[in-house]
């Protein structure tokens, strides 16, 4: 693969907020460290994202020590969250998993509410280690993910991207393109490989840090939303379903699990160990 190294590393802190791009990161075995461990829930307990509020391309969480957030977006001012004292869990559906988790102050509840124009409340994982496993197809014993769709991390290539783009702009919504990475939003992004090399990967090493790569990555609506002013378009999906259909799917990155702990930094070396 010559000399791939890790180009970006990006965490959620709020699932389906916008990314906060860090220097480095810490490996936990259920993601990033700070990554998507609060979440949004409608009046049924549904996970909301930006599938149903592409607004919440706009709205950013910074992290805070302790694991609490400062929350900022268009029109509001910003809010800090401290992590709430566990009194009991709420459970909440995320895509059919049945997940506990503890909810926040009712300020942060307000706050989100009225950003949205619509009742929703904001929910911390208090124990990742336990609360959700990874999907048991796919699954040793024992892993979990945060309130990440379906695995700790998500892992992308510039060259993919590159090549994706040559696609979208021979096609009929070329105006479209190129698109950015972060409709993609993924946790950490590898410079220097080929185009779908990630393609055949089973297992990487980023650095330090050994990852499982158990399947590849199934893309939905939100891909097609400008990540910088919420509007929709048909574009990744267009052409990702001319060129990059597999079975049902239509697939851009890689999905992870970690095998071991530790410190991720942009510039380490990521290396194919299968």
């Amino acid at each position: 693969m010559g000399n791939a190294e890790l180009h970006s590393i990006h965490v959620h802190p709020v699932k389906a907020f916008r990314a906060l791009s860090l220097r480095e990161a810490v490996v936990e075995p259920w993601g990033l460290a700070g990554d998507r461990r609060w979440v949004l829930i409608d009046d049924g307990g549904k996970v909301v994202t930006q599938r149903q509020q592409p607004r919440l391309a706009l709205a950013a969480a910074e992290l805070l020590p302790g694991g609490g957030i400062r929350l900022s977006a268009p029109g509001r001012e910003p809010l800090t969250v401290l992590v709430p004292q566990p009194a009991g869990t709420t459970t909440l559906d995320l895509f059919g998993d049945k997940v506990e988790a503890v909810l926040a102050d009712a300020g942060a509840h307000a706050w989100c509410s009225d950003y949205l124009g619509t009742e929703v409340r904001l929910l911390h994982m208090d124990d990742p280690a336990t609360r959700r496993p990874v999907d048991p197809e796919y699954a040793r014993p024992g892993e979990t993910v945060s309130f990440a769709d379906g695995y700790p991390l998500l892992v992308t290539t510039l060259a993919s991207l590159d090549a994706l783009n040559s696609l979208i702009a021979q096609g009929d919504r070329a105006d479209e393109g190129p698109l950015p990475m972060n409709r993609f939003r993924p946790n950490v992004v590898v410079a220097a490989t080929t185009a779908w090399a990630e393609d055949g990967w089973r297992r990487i090493a980023i650095g330090e840090v050994r990852f499982r790569v158990p399947r590849m990555c199934g893309r939905c609506v939100v891909t097609t939303t400008d990540q910088d002013t919420a509007r929709r378009g048909k574009e990744p999906l267009r052409t990702l379903g001319r060129h990059r259909r597999f079975g049902s799917q239509l697939v851009f990155g890689q999905n992870l699990v970690p095998e071991s702990r530790g410190t991720v930094r942009i510039g380490d070396p990521v290396t194919v160990l299968e």
